[in-house]
């Protein structure tokens, strides 16, 4: 008789098989809703969403955890400027620990196809959740509603699913056992083997502020199908969409007759940090981390009794040499330090032009008046408060303006940094883009400034503009950089040259602003190759050591027909 787990396995095997030959095909692909249109989603589903975030407000989070020694949380809307007044297990990192290790055992021995089963029915019900997560992330990370509903949504149920799929990929590759028959000399030799998946342990997964799902949905499903327990650290600035998802996650596995302890949540504040005790438990044995670089590093160098997969951040760069007309160009890049104020991984920072300029059909375009082009495709992309708000959202946090208010001294700024009005929420934290004018090579711009700022930095000539782009993606970190040209010759070395030094390049992205969180099943995000983070999302490296094989043999009389 089919138990539940069965029957969730079946009704998702379709959307699974085809996500394991999207991960193969890498063309585009989503089974999920990326529009908040009332016609593609049952009636009341945006109000319904909108009145739980309502309701959620100034209330204790209906979570208990094990090892909880009372509540904690301190998230204030970067909209409203105002707490959000919801409380969350403080729990004591030795006590949750434990309980997830004992929640082990049951969930390793139920399969792969069970815990697949499982996994597939929580993305399910995430996705039909995906109002509820959009109000809760816009509030806590400060994305616009529609980044929030898509990108936070169904793109980081993309993500979620695409580390599900390579999961079941490298398990399934892995039979359950084989016989190995073979004459040595003598009598032949029977052996029966059974081959065993062993998770690592328990995983800790470390959620970044401004783009949470769609950074531990990966972690979250590749450790849960390949049977680690998960201990959901979440930025204790943005801790209610992660607390949504566990609520969903172990009600899930609880109907399922599991142990809902196989995922818990380890919410914290920033004056009562529980991090580095998670990290550095004897029982933390895979470490999944999204955040700054520096803290990335430092996991690293002193984690290293775990399986450690970072991903932090970087100097992102633009390499303009020509094109067939600018305005294109600088709308794009344009686009990517005004969307969701930069405070994304993929945002670009660093614009390296030519000294003599930019080719632009038989003119040149001075770095100057290059510059001047693209404070003019910032104003006019943020002159309509309305746009502004879709596309900039808010600050995440106030350190960003900490860093605006750094280097608005700088002797190179050709556009200031000013708040925006939004329209709905006259209290929200915004900023428009920073844009400073350098010359390379610069100690200013060779670090991330996480935030809406942008370098235009000269170049002695495009070759030079290209070395030291991608040097600086080499020794500092890059996650995403982009190139403009119309000279075949030289897109070719743009390609090679930033393949040596281990980043990813887009070149002309002209209608596809250079963005990737749209892109799963087809974008390979970080390439571990330099400091911007060891590990990709998502590739089979990802998931393959989450588990290890552990094998029986046993020897068994050979067939008389084989004997001779």
């Amino acid at each position: 008789m089919a138990t539940l787990v069965d029957t969730w396995f079946s009704s998702h095997r379709a959307r699974l098989q085809r996500a394991v030959e999207a991960c193969a095909q890498r063309s585009a692909w989503t089974p999920f809703i990326e529009s908040p249109s009332g016609t593609l989603h049952p009636d009341g589903a945006k109000a319904a969403g909108q009145a739980w975030f309502d309701a959620t407000l100034g209330t204790s989070f209906p979570l208990t955890m094990p090892g909880e020694i009372g509540r904690t949380g301190a998230e204030v809307s970067p909209y409203t400027g105002e707490p959000l007044g919801v409380d969350y297990p403080a729990v004591d990192p030795d006590a949750l620990m434990r309980a997830a290790k004992a929640a082990l055992p049951s969930w390793r021995d139920a399969g792969v196809q069970a815990r697949v089963g499982v996994c597939m029915e929580i993305l399910d019900r995430l996705a039909a959740d995906v109002f509820a997560n959009a109000f809760a992330t816009m509030h806590t990370a400060g994305q616009g509603f529609m980044m929030a509903f898509a990108g936070s949504g169904a793109n980081s149920l993309d993500r979620g699913l695409e580390g599900l799929a390579y999961a079941y990929k490298a398990m399934r590759d892995v039979p359950e056992g084989a016989v190995f028959e073979r004459r040595f000399g003598g009598a032949p030799v029977r052996l029966r083997k059974r081959y065993r998946l062993i998770p690592r342990g328990v995983a800790v997964v470390i959620s970044c502020g401004s783009y949470p799902a769609w950074n531990a949905y990966p972690a979250l499903f590749a450790n849960l199908a390949t049977a680690n327990p998960v201990v959901l650290k979440p930025h204790p600035e943005c801790i209610l969409p992660m607390a949504r998802a566990v609520q969903i996650a172990r009600a899930t596995l609880e109907e399922a007759g599991f142990d809902p302890n196989v995922v818990t949540l380890a919410a914290d504040t920033r004056a009562s940090p529980i991090t580095k005790d998670l990290l550095l438990h004897e029982s933390t044995a895979i470490i999944d981390f999204t955040g700054s670089q520096a803290f990335g590093a430092w996991i690293e160098t002193h984690c290293t009794a775990a399986d450690v997969y970072t991903e932090t951040a970087g100097c992102n760069a633009v390499v303009v040499e020509s094109a067939v007309a600018l305005d294109p160009v600088v709308d794009a890049i344009a686009q990517s330090l005004c969307l969701f104020s930069a405070q994304m991984c993929t945002a670009a920072q660093n614009i390296f032009v030519p000294r003599d300029g930019v080719r632009v059909g038989e003119e040149r375009v001075s770095p100057a008046a290059f510059s001047e082009a693209l404070v003019g495709a910032i104003d006019r992309m943020l002159a309509d408060p309305q746009h502004a708000a879709g596309i900039c959202g808010a600050l995440q946090t106030d350190a960003i303006n900490d860093t605006l208010r750094r280097l608005a001294d700088h002797p190179g700024v050709v556009r200031a940094s000013v708040p925006y009005a939004h329209p709905a929420y006259p209290n929200a934290r915004t900023a428009t883009p920073l844009v400073i004018r350098a010359s390379a090579p610069d100690s200013v711009y060779q670090q991330e400034h996480f935030g809406p700022v942008g370098f235009v930095i000269e170049a002695d000539s495009r070759e030079q503009a290209l070395e030291h782009a991608s040097a600086d993606a080499q020794q500092f970190g890059s996650i995403a950089n982009y190139a403009y040209s119309v000279d075949p010759r030289f897109c070719a070395a743009i390609e090679d040259t930033f393949a040596s030094r281990g980043s990813s390049v887009g070149i002309n992205l002209l209608g596809q602003r250079p963005i990737n969180f749209t892109a799963a099943f087809s974008d390979y995000h970080v390439t571990g190759l330099n400091p911007a983070g060891n590990a990709c999302l998502t590739d089979l490296a990802f998931v393959t050591r989450r588990f290890r094989i552990v094998q029986s043999k046993t020897e068994e009389p050979c067939p008389a027909s084989t004997t001779s």
